[in-house]
């Protein structure tokens, strides 16, 4: 029989294996860009880490057969839980989304532990969140410098000459009406019919089956730092607009605190180009209420190709903004009002590494 000090001294080892272990794995370097592969590792990773956390789940296939699966981050609870959506990468070549993505995932698993208001948060809500959503052009992004650049999916055109649909003109929110092509060669292809790809239809079941449960819906592209609201088309205004409006002045004004950078609030018409058939409007059409686009960083010196040495900053702002919309929603649905007003001040200071304890 072991005694008391052999025991002792067996959970000593113990303890000091897992830590070396822990220092022999790499660390995660979150401010450099990485391969699919690397990011699918991550995901294993982030569910074997935070079991109590983060469940990985398979929600749809590419055109070239991969598995599209998204991280569920949240507390577990007995009561039904509102959720949050948030994809990055449904565009190839903007690399600084599936970046974001990963930032973001990082950031709110270590501050529940600390500020009691993202701990309410993942009590309350369930984040889903879809690293790179078009696996496939991402993936072929990568394959060398003449395809860095590409931005659609990778299913073949009608005509067989050529490949890839725009998935973020594919979704069924006036589909096929304004900023959109039928040339299968354009970068705006918007696809054969309304969700006629693989990756568009994944996301519109998945969400669509539970859309009374999604206060918001946050897809992350770039570039032009800009916060974008439905609707796409000019000649539709969104029945919140006033709301979306004050939420995303209020996001912006979040995000300049961080860095001094500067976002434009609007609908793609007053801001940017006339489109149909974003994934932001076909998300508000299905009455999920605070639905927005993220363009990050920057205003066209770099585009999407931007460095890495803008990586950490570009995430660090972009996540005050984030924060502020979710905060937003989370008050407004479980707090009322008044907290809801409250919540642009707790995502600044949160950002700015000021816990909930502190607050108090």
């Amino acid at each position: 029989m072991l005694s008391v000090v052999g025991l002792s001294f067996a959970a000593l080892l113990l303890t000091v294996g897992a830590l070396t272990l822990e220092s022999n794995r790499a660390e995660y370097d979150y401010y450099k860009y990485h391969p699919m592969d690397e990011i699918s590792s991550w995901m294993v990773q982030m569910e074997k880490d935070h079991p109590d956390m983060v469940t990985m789940v398979d929600y749809g296939r590419t055109y070239e057969k991969r598995t599209i699966s998204l991280l569920k981050i949240g507390l577990k609870t007995e009561a039904k839980k509102k959720a949050v959506w948030m994809d990055c990468g449904i565009h190839a070549r903007e690399w600084i989304a599936p970046a974001f993505c990963q930032y973001f995932v990082r950031q709110i698993l270590h501050a529940y532990k600390t500020d009691d208001k993202m701990a309410a948060m993942l009590t309350n809500m369930d984040f889903y969140i879809t690293p790179v959503l078009n696996i496939d052009g991402y993936i072929f992004s990568w394959k060398d410098s003449s395809t860095r650049l590409w931005r659609k999916n990778r299913s073949p055109g009608p005509s067989g000459d050529c490949y890839g649909v725009d998935l973020n003109r594919n979704f069924d929110a006036n589909w096929g009406t304004v900023g959109v092509s039928s040339n299968c060669s354009s970068n705006i292809y918007c696809g054969t019919g309304p969700i006629s790809e693989p990756e568009a239809q994944a996301v519109a079941y998945f969400v669509g089956s539970r859309k009374e449960d999604f206060l918001c819906f946050l897809t992350i592209h770039s570039y032009g730092q800009l916060l974008l609201i439905p609707y796409g088309h000019p000649n539709f205004t969104a029945s919140n607009y006033d709301e979306l409006m004050t939420v995303g002045q209020g996001a912006a004004e979040a995000i300049w605190r961080v860095h001094g950078k500067k976002y434009t609030v609007g609908t793609s018409p007053d801001v940017l180009y006339a489109n149909s058939g974003s994934s932001r409007d076909w998300a508000r059409l299905q009455e999920i209420p605070l639905t927005f686009t993220f363009e990050l960083r920057d205003n066209g010196t770099y585009g999407f190709e931007l460095p890495e040495d803008q990586i950490q900053p570009t995430c660090e702002e972009a996540y005050s903004g984030a924060l502020h919309i979710i905060a937003y929603a989370h008050d407004k649905t479980f707090n009322g009002a008044a907290a809801a007003a409250a919540a642009t001040l707790w995502a600044v200071l949160l950002a700015a590494g000021v816990s909930g304890a502190n607050l108090m």
